[in-house]
Parts: structure tokens; sequence; C-alpha cells
């Protein structure tokens, strides 16, 4: 339980840095200023929202998808991710996603992050 907070702690800070940097200009976040936790509080949300749709329906898809995934060598991956990202947008009305590939970028972004989070809470 502790790890999958740790996560979604991380997340929520790469929602954030992705959307303060302006990294991606098709993901836009609006912050919620007098929510419970302010602005920030907005981004923990949105990554509770994203690890829990990764945690769901993630394994699932990847599982229905395991033939795609084996002929593209892996690449179907990402538009898993860019599926669980959209799917996480349009849960949310805090966040939207513009495009195909805005959400494919913004996937691989967050797949590394959440890799490098992984590897972090394993030690």
């Amino acid at each position: 339980m502790i790890k999958f907070l740790a996560r979604v702690v991380i997340l929520a800070a790469v929602f954030y840095a992705l959307t303060y940097f302006d990294v991606l200009p098709g993901l836009d976040i609006t912050a919620n200023p007098d929510g419970p936790l302010g602005e920030y509080g907005t981004y923990l949300w949105i990554g509770l929202i994203f690890g829990v749709v990764n945690a769901i329906v993630g394994p699932v898809l990847r599982l229905l998808s395991l033939p795609f995934v084996l002929l593209t060598l892996g690449l179907f991956l990402l538009v898993i991710n860019a599926a669980l990202l959209g799917l996480t947008a349009a849960i949310t009305d805090r966040m939207s996603v513009d495009g195909f590939g805005t959400a494919v970028l913004g996937g691989l972004i967050l797949a590394i992050a959440g890799w490098v989070a992984d590897q972090l809470l394993d030690r």
C-alpha cells in the first residue's frame, strides 16, 4: 500500500512537471486552488486516478492485446499507455488530452516515470 501511495505521489509530480513546463502542449490540467489540498490536490487526484486505472484496466488491456504486442515487438504498449491516459482524462473533468500523438507521448513519459518509480521503490 505504501508503494502504491508513493507511486501516486511520483505520478502526481510528473503530471505537475508536464503541465508546469508545458512539455506536452495538448495535455491540460485545470487545477482547483479551492480544493482540500489546494492546487496540488488536483495533481494528487489525477495521479491516483491514473494509478488505479493503470492497476485495474492496464493488465486486462495488456493481456487482450498480447498478440499485437508480440507482433509489433512491444511497440503496441505505447498505444495501451495512450489509451490509459485517455481513459484517465475521460474519467476526470480536470484533465484533457487533445490528440492521439499527445496521448502517446504522455503515455511514454508516464511509463518511463512509472518504471523509475518502481526501480526506486524496490530498493
